[in-house]
């Protein structure tokens, strides 16, 4: 039976979703491996590189090259439900927040990528992203930091700075799915024209830029929140104001290149995966 007169269920973007969170996580993690370690490093005191060239340099010359994906398993085994929850809930905001002509403001278009985002943070990102920073921080396995964790602060350490965590997704996704929406409008000259995939990527990779450099404190912040030092803050708003007072606004920028080299090539990725995986799965009948 033809699909052609049926709309999707949210079932679509949800599994395009789970799909291209894979393969974008899997491609671009050396990047946020060295993310994450100048990110844990506080002004003050050294690590045997400065940047991301020497970092991943040095990081395959003394421990071998599949080091640099060390952590990446908790990282994957969340990016695929964190990937479908964002797309799918994404999807289903827009929807609900409609005008009587079917459209969005970009103020909507916010709105519906911050519910998203905080969303997926409290349901994956915070544990998935604790453990991960444990792993890169103190160069343990997946399960090894999960138990560290689970022995010295019980179940509830896992989502330490889930606070911070949601102020960084949430914005994240407010800021990245206006960017792409509206892109999106202006290529397609309101949905007349095709996108394509190349298309896709550089409007994903754009708007990974844009978000990127406008919460880039709420990731630092969020780092900290989840290291092995993060006893030192009382809360998310006292680690804001203890990084500010100590190392200066520039702290908040911290990890920034690597970041960047992560999430914009990632984005790119992902949002051109979606699309495209998207179209192929719908010609199944399981999605409408």
């Amino acid at each position: 039976m033809s699909n052609d007169n049926k709309s999707p269920n949210k079932l679509l973007p949800m599994a395009s979703g789970c799909i291209a969170g894979g393969i974008e996580a899997t491609c671009v993690w050396p990047m946020e491996f060295i993310k994450t370690q100048l990110q844990l490093n506080a002004k003050g005191s050294k690590l045997p590189y400065t940047g991301v060239v020497s970092g991943l340099t040095h990081t395959v010359k003394t421990t071998g090259f599949f080091s640099l994906y060390r952590g990446l398993a908790p990282t994957l085994i969340g990016s695929v439900p964190k990937a479908g929850i964002r797309f799918g809930l994404n999807a289903l905001i827009k929807d609900n927040l409609k005008d009587k002509e079917g459209k969005l403001s970009m103020g909507k278009h916010f709105v519906a990528g911050l519910g998203a985002g905080v969303a997926e943070a409290l349901i994956i990102v915070a544990p998935v992203e604790t453990v991960k920073t444990k792993c890169i921080e103190l160069n343990e396995p997946f399960i090894k930091a999960m138990k560290r964790i689970i022995e010295a602060e019980g179940f509830a350490g896992v989502y330490k700075g889930a606070t911070a965590t949601a102020l960084k997704q949430g914005s994240n996704m407010g800021l990245r799915f206006t960017w792409f929406n509206e892109y999106k409008r202006i290529m397609t000259k309101d949905g007349e024209i095709p996108m394509t995939p190349l298309k896709n990527l550089f409007g994903g990779m754009s708007a990974g830029c844009f978000s990127t450099l406008g919460n880039n404190p709420f990731d630092v912040v969020k780092t900290r929140m989840q290291g092995t030092k993060s006893a030192q803050y009382a809360g998310t708003m006292d680690c804001f104001k203890q990084i500010l007072r100590k190392e200066g606004f520039s702290a908040f920028y911290a990890g920034l290149v690597p970041r960047l080299g992560r999430v914009v090539p990632g984005q790119g990725i992902i949002f051109m995966c979606f699309e495209a995986i998207q179209e192929s799965l719908a010609q199944f009948s399981i999605f409408y």
